[in-house]
Order: C-alpha cells, then sequence, then structure tokens
C-alpha cells in the first residue's frame, strides 16, 4: 500500500552493518589528525628546545594535548607518550635557560 506522494524506494534501501575497528575498512576512513599533531608538536618541541623559543614549546604542549585527547586505544601509545614528554621537556628547559615571561612582540611597539 504506498501512497501517490510516497518517494520512498524499498529497493534502495541497506540494512545498517557495524564496522569492525580493526578492518582494512575502519582502517581507511581514519582520522589523521592525532599524526599531523603529533609530528607538528615534534616540530615544535625542537624548535623551542634547539632555538630558545618559548612559544614554539607552548605550541608543543598544545600540540601534544590535542594528539593525545584525539588518539584511538590501539594506537602506539610510546609515540605520543614520547612526544608529550619531549614538550614538556622543551618547555622547562626554555624557562630553565631563561626565566623571563614571553615578551609578545607588540609590547616594543607601546
Amino acid at each position: 500500500m504506498q501512497l501517490a506522494g510516497d518517494n520512498r524506494r524499498p529497493n534502495k534501501v541497506t540494512r545498517f552493518k557495524t564496522i569492525d575497528p580493526n578492518s582494512a575498512a575502519a582502517l581507511a576512513s581514519d582520522d589523521p589528525m592525532p599524526e599531523y599533531m603529533n609530528v607538528l608538536g615534534m616540530i615544535f618541541s625542537m624548535c623551542g628546545l634547539m632555538m630558545r623559543m618559548k612559544w614554539c614549546a607552548w605550541a608543543a604542549l598544545l600540540c601534544s594535548c590535542v594528539s593525545f585527547a584525539n588518539t584511538r586505544s590501539i594506537d602506539d601509545t610510546k609515540q605520543i607518550v614520547s612526544s608529550f614528554m619531549l614538550s614538556i621537556s622543551a618547555v622547562v628547559m626554555s624557562y630553565l635557560q631563561n626565566p623571563a615571561p614571553i615578551v609578545p612582540p607588540w609590547a616594543s611597539l607601546l
């Protein structure tokens, strides 16, 4: 019993199928943001450590937190923890070398 204005097509209906998280289809539709943030955090950590740039160290800590928050439970935790510890060490070392606060670039204009 189909109404005249009914736009539903029963031959186009497909059943919902759950996806196994370890299958190839689930891994192909993976979100790459945690990996990008992890690499970005490593780059900012190295810039913060080598060039003594405090804002890079803080950006590395922010990127590491975003990467940690967006990872799945099946990802490699050693790499995430090492990135997080590297960013923390960049912040600590940048303030041990120069304990003065970060001076914004627009502060010299005033």
